[in-house]
């Protein structure tokens, strides 16, 4: 059992699990009751994803320093109890079943999510 990370609308894996999009809003032009079958998620978790002013900050970096800032600030979020409750829990679930998280960048090295995957590690959970 464990947590992979994933593109959401990439084609999802063998046993990859209940998918949980870590986004700030659904996607554009795909109604709710297709949201699961087009391989975005099954649930949706906004409380993991950046706030709307944070989010413009990152997809604006334009250099390593910038992106360091954005990561800086998007861990502080992720420290409030709503969210850090959450990252504990799916945390403690990755050792019990499997399920995958996402967004929709196509770089996971820029963006959130890449911080979301160390900020589970930091609190033990399996990642594959």
């Amino acid at each position: 059992m464990a947590i992979r990370i994933v593109r959401l609308g990439t084609p999802r894996a063998p046993g990859e699990g209940l998918r949980l999009g870590t986004v700030r809003r659904p996607p554009r032009g795909v109604p709710k009751e297709e949201f699961a079958a087009r391989d975005f998620y099954d649930v949706w978790l906004p409380n993991l994803a950046p706030s709307a002013e944070l989010m413009t900050h990152g997809r604006a970096a334009a250099d390593d320093q910038q992106w360091a800032a954005f990561r800086r600030k998007f861990q502080a979020e992720m420290k409030r109890p709503e969210a850090s409750h959450v990252l504990d829990t799916l945390a403690a679930l990755s050792h019990q079943t499997a399920f995958s998280l996402g967004c929709y960048c196509e770089e996971e090295q820029h963006c959130h999510r890449s911080v979301l995957r160390q900020l589970l590690v930091e609190r033990g959970a399996e990642i594959s």
